[in-house]
């Protein structure tokens, strides 16, 4: 089958998406795609995307290639760096098979990937996990040693004007299905008014949802011009080796970001910011946290985010996979006969009690969390 459309280039994946559209064909340079970066891909409606790289080298069981390739996408495998070479931006392009064509010549070629090549690899890599395992752990603790001091030390936060003192902190991060978990929490959101805290391109997740962010924590890689400049306080991110990748994109824009140097990733960072500036609760949309969502990141372990967690405890609720929570098949006039009939039984003891009346406020909370409202 030949497909045709026009090229657009880039080696980093989380760029190329802003700029693609349908009948485009993308090419990256991207080993182990990650499923994070396959959803950003398929939301742009391309048909064919062009790996210089290899999208499953066999290092773990990377779900990124197979969710493309399910979503109808040709995904053409290895074409190798000469693809850069040879095609430039907005070139007209034909794949036919494998075969990379530019004015009727072939100037590159790779694999053409499929559903059963796709799986056949992820079981060999999967076979190899406990090695990649054994790494991550043994990796981990020995950051762990390093960076004790993000548990048991004072951490110095940046000064902020949004106050987050004494109330709930929403942290949003890009990961696994969190545009669904944050849709489930919108009730909770009008109805609590927590801090907005985007971790990066989570803060478009959160304008996309009809709210601006307080606060944006980051590299400012993955986030919109818009989100940069809706008026939210900027944390940049700058690591314990001196690079802040964030500060010269704030520049270019003429905005005032706040730099803060601090190991671990941006979410990590967040996560503390929230907890060091008093926030009563943590909720977290989006975070990373097992073993896959870390390898899919390129991280060799997760001191950071393990010595965080511990130290922010039980304030720390992580909502990843909130929006499977109600996906019964419960009928809409069912619900209502159920909540009727509650509020029938309830209405005499909200009456005399006290306690019932603080029960039932949170009763409505989930009622209009399961409906949508």
């Amino acid at each position: 089958m030949l497909l045709t459309g026009t090229a657009r280039l880039d080696r980093r994946t989380k760029d190329l998406v802003k700029r693609l559209k349908r009948g485009d064909i993308a090419i990256i340079d991207h080993v182990d795609m990650d499923r994070l970066s396959a959803e950003s891909l398929l939301e742009t409606g391309v048909d064919v995307v062009i790996n210089a790289a290899r999208s499953i080298s066999g290092t773990y069981p990377n779900l990124g290639p197979l969710l493309l390739v399910r979503g109808g996408v040709e995904l053409i495998d290895a074409a190798g760096q000469e693809v850069f070479d040879q095609i430039a931006e907005g070139d007209r392009i034909e794949v036919s098979d494998g075969t990379i064509m530019l004015n009727g010549h072939p100037v590159a070629s790779g694999a053409r990937l499929t559903i059963e090549t796709i799986e056949a690899a992820m079981q060999e890599a999967t076979s190899r996990l406990d090695q990649q395992l054994d790494a991550f752990v043994r990796n981990t603790m020995e950051f762990v040693d390093k960076e004790r001091a993000l548990l048991t030390g004072e951490v110095a936060v940046p000064h902020l004007r949004t106050s987050i003192d004494g109330r709930h902190a929403l942290v949003v991060v890009r990961g696994y299905e969190y545009k669904a978990d944050l849709r489930t929490l919108v009730p909770y959101i009008r109805e609590m008014r927590p801090v907005l805290i985007g971790v990066d391109g989570g803060a478009d997740a959160l304008m996309d949802q009809g709210f601006k962010p307080d606060i944006i924590v980051g590299d400012m890689d993955s986030v919109s011009d818009a989100a940069l400049a809706s008026g939210a306080e900027l944390i940049v991110h700058a690591y314990t080796d001196g690079r802040c990748p964030g500060r010269e994109r704030l520049q270019q824009l003429g905005l005032q970001g706040t730099e803060w140097r601090s190991p671990g990733m941006s979410e990590d960072l967040a996560l503390m910011l929230a907890s060091e500036s008093g926030a009563d609760l943590i909720v977290a949309v989006g975070t990373h946290w097992n073993l896959l969502e870390q390898l899919d990141k390129g991280r060799k372990g997760m001191a950071s985010t393990f010595l965080i967690r511990l130290r922010i405890g039980p304030r720390l609720v992580d909502a990843k996979g909130v929006s499977k929570l109600y996906r019964a098949s419960v009928q809409p006039s069912q619900l209502v006969v159920l909540v009727a009939a509650g509020l029938a039984v309830v209405s005499v003891i909200v009456v005399i009690s006290p306690a019932v009346r603080t029960f039932l406020s949170l009763m409505l909370l989930q009622i209009r969390t399961v409906i949508g409202l």
